[in-house]
């Protein structure tokens, strides 16, 4: 069945949207990725779009649904940061990442939710992070967005649910990418530490439980948050 169904990653290109991509192309689905530059992985088509810019994302479906055939997974994983602490925070800081994370969330995910309904089968999945649940000092805009995803997967399940539609969130937590490599090992050292696993996860683990949740063994899972954190964030 994955032959048939068309995958959308958004910022897949690097990091972790890169690992997701590369997972669903080895397990046989067809993939699109957005990126606002760069290209994403081998095997997969390449459109480019900003997740704040719905006209550009819908000139992106266009293409997707064109070449590839109508979108049945999504997964929103687009997001930035731009930390710093409440005082310090300008309006633009906050803004613009609620706007990326989550605006950008809501604006894909309700483009592909008519193809979805129409084919009676879907699979929604956003990409959070612990700290939206365990809290970080410096990232009120950044955690705010991310939390804000549970009431999204879970309010959508309940519009969606008896349509064959699932939405479920993935919270991974420290994760080797090239943001977690340039922080010094002192620092890296601190954060193992709080970190029952005693190390950090790889984006491949991340991925391994999105493609999870897209396929038929998830279908009676919605409204889930499903860590990826090596016990960090213990249920928050």
């Amino acid at each position: 069945m994955s032959r048939e169904r068309v995958v959308l990653v958004t910022g897949g290109n690097r990091g972790i949207g890169r690992a997701i991509a590369e997972r669903f192309v080895a397990d046989g689905y067809s993939v699109a990725v957005t990126a606002r530059s760069g290209e994403g992985p081998a095997g997969t088509l390449t459109v480019r779009a900003d997740v704040t810019d719905g006209a550009a994302l819908d000139a992106a479906y266009s293409e997707v649904e064109q070449k590839l055939g109508p979108i049945g997974i999504v997964v929103a994983n687009a997001g930035i940061t731009k930390d710093t602490l409440l005082l310090r925070m300008s309006e633009d800081d906050f803004d613009s990442v609620v706007s990326t994370n989550l605006g950008g969330a809501f604006r894909v995910v309700k483009r592909a939710a008519k193809g979805m309904l129409r084919a009676k089968w879907g699979r929604v999945i956003l990409i959070s992070s612990v700290v939206g649940l365990y809290g970080s000092a410096g990232q009120i805009n950044y955690s705010s967005s991310k939390s804000a995803l549970v009431g999204f997967a879970r309010s959508l399940t309940r519009e969606l649910g008896s349509r064959g539609i699932t939405a479920n969130v993935v919270a991974p937590g420290f994760i080797e990418t090239d943001m977690t490599a340039a922080l010094p090992d002192e620092t890296q050292a601190d954060y193992k530490k709080n970190i029952p696993a005693a190390r950090f996860g790889s984006a491949e683990e991340v991925a391994a439980a999105v493609a999870w949740l897209a396929s038929d063994d998830a279908a009676y899972i919605s409204g889930a948050v499903i860590p990826v954190d090596g016990g960090l964030g213990m249920g928050h």
